[in-house]
């Protein structure tokens, strides 16, 4: 199972948080090499790290590739790139975050990626949908997503937002 997290907490005049993530997701699924297997629903979420900023909308996505997984964070940046995306501020605001979270059972860590994601089980916003597309998966070292959220100390609050909507544009990346 490969899964991403996507994130979203600014909006503009142009699109919503819930539109950001439905633009993201069409734009990774446009690429020929990507097919969007599963998505959770959409939670809304405090922040993380920087608590001064507006909630999140966070979704989890399973996908299929045979992208490798430094391949495929490439595009989940030149994604989050196209869309605007500024990195300003460690944890700060942003339109659009993609979080490369399982590659199959792959583990490494370099400078610019570590598998699997190493702050997945202190992550409720992530947990929670992780739990409804990955089911009784092993997803980190050995361990379900009801097992992570299970043993989580994070206590933020969490509520679902409902189901993401299809965006009408068709979305490219180029």
């Amino acid at each position: 199972m490969i899964v991403l997290g996507l994130g979203s907490n600014i909006s503009n005049t142009m699109h919503t948080r819930e539109e950001n993530i439905a633009t993201a997701i069409n734009l990774l699924g446009s690429h020929p090499r990507i097919s969007i297997e599963k998505v959770s629903l959409l939670y809304e979420t405090e922040p993380v790290g920087l608590r001064e900023q507006p909630s999140f909308l966070n979704v989890v996505i399973a996908i299929g590739t045979d992208l490798t997984p430094m391949e495929l964070l490439t595009i989940c940046l030149a994604t989050e790139q196209h869309m605007g995306r500024v990195r300003e501020v460690r944890w700060g605001p942003r339109n659009i975050d993609i979080d490369l979270l399982v590659y199959h059972d792959v583990e490494m860590t370099t400078t610019a990626l570590d598998l699997p994601h190493p702050r997945m089980p202190e992550r409720k916003f992530v947990l929670i949908p992780l739990v409804e597309i990955a089911g009784n998966s092993k997803v980190y070292k050995g361990k379900t997503a009801q097992e992570l959220l299970m043993a989580t100390i994070d206590d933020s609050q969490v509520n679902v937002y409902g189901a993401i909507k299809p965006s009408e544009q068709a979305a490219t990346l180029d």
